[in-house]
């Protein structure tokens, strides 16, 4: 018989920056209005599991399997199986910029892996064979070299949508609503407030800080050693321990003990 250590270990999410060497890059200063990150994750060559991406908040235009793809907004975790050695760049959008870059709402690609192709038509095509010009596996300054000439002609990203995502990324304060507050920070109505929501990032506030809260929890462990989960969680905002565990369920598909 298994031992409960053993089965939590056989039942822990292979997650995607684990499923690889994953390693972040300084945006060039060309891009740094329209992305935030650039990022390469190298998938192992020894096998082909299937990896869980957690939401973020945010949209990444990908160059996977000698095509650009839009990935994003997540809502709920999302299961990747890609080929054993796979090679994936990342080039992660401002936040509530890439509807102005993309013409579209973000809505439009929540929970969705969409070739750029299908968004663009032809300029996709386009952007596609100026990479794949480079060869099978270009480098970061090639895919930033094709992104920066289609930069010149996209709108600068929303300043005040920008700025609201970094609201919540600080956190709610305590005790207040995450809509009444929001809707008092930025003087508008309700319904006004969703759709700027939906149309920048994908889905309401509540989402949005929902997400982000756990993602200030993953943050506040890294390089720490021995912080109890219960101070962690309420630090990152979250009501108590259990409050925390329901979220890390449905977030990540797994447990706090259980992420890495």
């Amino acid at each position: 018989m298994r031992s409960s250590v053993g089965r939590e270990r056989a039942e822990r999410p292979l997650l995607a920056q684990q499923a690889g060497r994953y390693r972040e890059y300084t945006v060039p200063r060309p891009l740094r209005e329209h992305f935030s990150c650039i990022w390469v994750n190298r998938l192992s060559e020894s096998g082909s599991a299937p990896f869980v991406v957690i939401p973020d908040g945010t949209i990444d235009l990908q160059w996977v399997a000698g095509r650009w793809r839009v990935a994003g907004p997540d809502r709920d975790p999302v299961t990747e199986h890609l080929p054993a050695g796979a090679i994936v760049f990342g080039f992660r959008f401002q936040p509530g910029s890439a509807s102005e870059w993309l013409a579209a709402p973000a809505s439009e690609f929540c929970g969705q892996r969409v070739w750029l192709e299908d968004v663009w038509g032809r300029d996709g095509r386009d952007a596609d064979l100026a990479a794949m010009a480079h060869g099978p596996d270009p480098l970061i300054d090639a895919l930033g070299g094709v992104l920066n000439r289609w930069a010149a002609s996209k709108p600068k990203p929303n300043a005040e949508m920008i700025a609201v995502y970094q609201l919540l990324a600080s956190g709610v304060p305590r005790a207040r609503n995450v809509v009444p507050w929001l809707m008092s920070e930025l003087g508008v109505s309700e319904r006004t407030l969703r759709r700027r929501f939906e149309a920048a990032f994908g889905y309401g506030p509540k989402t949005l800080d929902r997400i982000l809260r756990f993602q200030r929890y993953l943050a506040s462990g890294r390089g720490i050693d021995a912080v109890p989960d219960a101070l962690r969680a309420t630090a990152t905002g979250y009501a108590d321990q259990s409050h925390l565990v329901r979220e890390c369920r449905r977030l990540a598909l797994c447990t706090p003990s259980q992420l890495p």
